[in-house]
Parts: C-alpha cells; structure tokens; sequence
C-alpha cells in the first residue's frame, strides 16, 4: 500500500479551501454616480417659464397740450369799459389788467391786450398808418418786422390794421425772450382813436380769441 506524502496532502488542501473561499465571496458593489440637475439649466427653464407667463405692461399714457401761448376754447370773456369810458371792449376774464393815463393792459402768461385811446382829428388811413404808425413802431418795438398794413371792418367799426413781428419783453425770471405776432387794430369815432393790440407768440393758434376780442369792440353812445 503506498501512502501519500503529507506535505502533497496538506498543500492539496490549502488550495481546495482557497479556491473555495475565493468562489463563494460575492464582488463589492461599484460606487453609485448621481448627476444633479445644471443650476444654468433649471434656472433658464424658470426665467422662460416667468417671462411668458407675466402679462405685457400697457403703453404709457401720452400727454397732449397745446402749443405755447394758446388760449383755451373755453375761456370766458368779460366787457371792460375802457379808461375814458368811450369804449367797450371784450377781454379774457381772470386776465392781470393794468392802467396808466388813457390806456389799459391785460396779460396772461404770453399772451396780451392793449388798448391806448389818443386824439386824432381824422381818420387812419392806410397811407397815413404805413407814414406815421409804422415808423414809430419800428423805433420803439424791439426787431419790429411788419407783415402788412390793411383795411379792416368789424360789428363795431371799421380802421386800418397793422400786423407785425416783435420780439417780446424778456421774462424776469428766465430772461427768455418769445418771438410775437401782433394785430394793432385802428378805431376812429368823432376826433377819438383807439389803438387796440393783441399779441401772443407767432407759433400760437388765437385766431378764433383776437377775432372775438377785435369784434367785440363799441363805441359808447
């Protein structure tokens, strides 16, 4: 009978149990990986989700006003009786008034209403307004520029009328200076001459207010 060799027996054995070992130990499971969410991403889908669902802001509101110097359509109007009570005339009511001698003034921001009463021994005419009128105009009004010199018939009248360009009385606080057009409207009545002016800036639309201002002018019986 032959026997085997310990060490052979022993060395067979190591390697039996060895190989066992290694067969029923299971592998470690691999490290587990989670991809967060992009910030940049999750951020732009929220901004989108935002921006189409805030409602569009309306248009701002735009702010109409009239040209400078306008008078408005519904100014009210109130008769002055004039200095020497030889005349009426219709002015814009709540309109700063000032009187010196034989005439009387009314302003309102840019605009303004002069009536001068002088004597006269005939009537104006327009060879005797473009001879007399006109140069003294041009010496006393500042960058006077005459547009015409004209007839004219009114309710209450008839004269002679002068248009021009000026520049007006620097304003005291800004010391702005306003290019204006004037109507210097002639009455004579019975050796009496009235000079009634209305003047407001040359870019205003007062047609419709000197027209009623201009027509409203009487003679006192």
């Amino acid at each position: 009978m032959i026997r085997p060799r310990v060490g052979t027996t022993i060395a067979l054995g190591v390697l039996v149990v060895t190989l066992a070992a290694c067969g029923s130990t299971a592998p470690a499971p691999g490290p587990t990986t989670s991809t967060p969410s992009s910030p940049a991403t999750s951020s732009s889908s929220t901004s989108s989700h935002s921006t189409s669902s805030s409602p569009a802001a309306p248009s701002p509101a735009v702010t109409e006003s009239n040209p400078p110097g306008d008078i408005p359509d519904n100014q009210a109007f109130v008769t002055y009786p004039g200095v020497s009570r030889h005349y009426t005339v219709e002015v814009p009511e709540g309109w700063a008034r000032t009187s010196s001698g034989d005439s009387a003034s009314f302003t309102d921001k840019l605009n303004a209403i002069t009536a001068v009463e002088t004597a006269a021994p005939s009537a104006p005419t327009v060879a005797s307004a473009t001879a007399t009128q006109v140069p003294a105009l041009a010496s006393s009004v500042p960058k006077f520029q005459l547009v015409k010199v004209a007839t004219f018939t009114r309710a209450g009248g008839s004269g002679v009328l002068i248009t021009y360009l000026a520049d007006s009385p620097a304003n005291p606080v800004t010391g702005k200076v306003v290019r204006d057009a004037v109507e210097s409207f002639l009455f004579w009545k019975n050796g009496q001459l009235v000079t009634l002016s209305l003047s407001g800036p040359q870019s205003a639309d007062n047609v419709d207010p000197w027209a009623k201002v201009s027509g409203s002018f009487r003679w006192t019986p």
